[in-house]
């Protein structure tokens, strides 16, 4: 079914100010103005992150509403997925978001705006936690972008924890996925956006 309102969830330390971001933005914006678009700043905390989302699109279609994550935003948008049973598309999604990001304990600073710092504490490493999903329920509904030139994430994980989706395996490319313009076609294709 056709996706009528599109959610896109950012990575840790990004904003809607992405390059991802504002490709996927544009192109809804180009040929599908009629698409409900949002792209919320999401809070540190995953908890407060994960409660504005459900509010937010509490009163969209659930059988044409699909989420766009990316990294920690693939980590999101998985739950996301996994509690409304909408379609999802994954950018070189965090596995273990829990793991990788108790590293980051401490203050951070903002990718788009180095001006902008906060503060990771160590409860949000127990929020992740609580956000955690099991095997995914629907694999169908998941089409994940995943590069063995990630210097962030394993590809191995990332390919491992969504068993029986559709998976784009990227021989190299990189974490931020910079030719993300390859593959773009693909991922609207997968929301019925072509």
């Amino acid at each position: 079914m056709r996706t009528t309102h599109l959610l896109y969830l950012h990575g840790f330390r990004s904003s809607p100010q992405s390059t991802k971001a504002r490709q996927v933005q544009a192109r809804v914006a180009e040929r599908h103005p009629d698409v409900t678009w949002w792209c919320p700043q999401l809070p540190p905390s995953p908890r407060e992150a994960m409660a504005m989302v459900m509010e937010g699109i509490a009163r969209w279609p659930v059988g044409q509403m699909a989420v766009v994550g990316s990294s920690l935003g693939g980590f999101y948008a998985t739950y996301v997925a996994e509690q409304t049973g909408c379609k999802a598309v994954l950018l070189n999604p965090a596995a273990n978001a829990a793991r990788d990001l108790s590293k980051y304990i401490g203050e951070q600073v903002s990718w788009h705006d180095p001006a902008e710092r906060f503060y990771f504490e160590p409860r949000y490493v127990d929020e992740l936690r609580a956000l955690e999903c099991g095997p995914v329920k629907q694999p169908a509904h998941y089409f994940a972008v995943i590069a063995k030139g990630d210097e962030v994430l394993d590809w191995r994980e990332m390919t491992g924890r969504y068993p029986g989706a559709a998976i784009k395996l990227l021989e190299g490319s990189d974490h931020a996925l910079t030719d993300f313009d390859d593959h773009i076609d693909e991922v609207f294709a997968f929301l019925d956006l072509a």
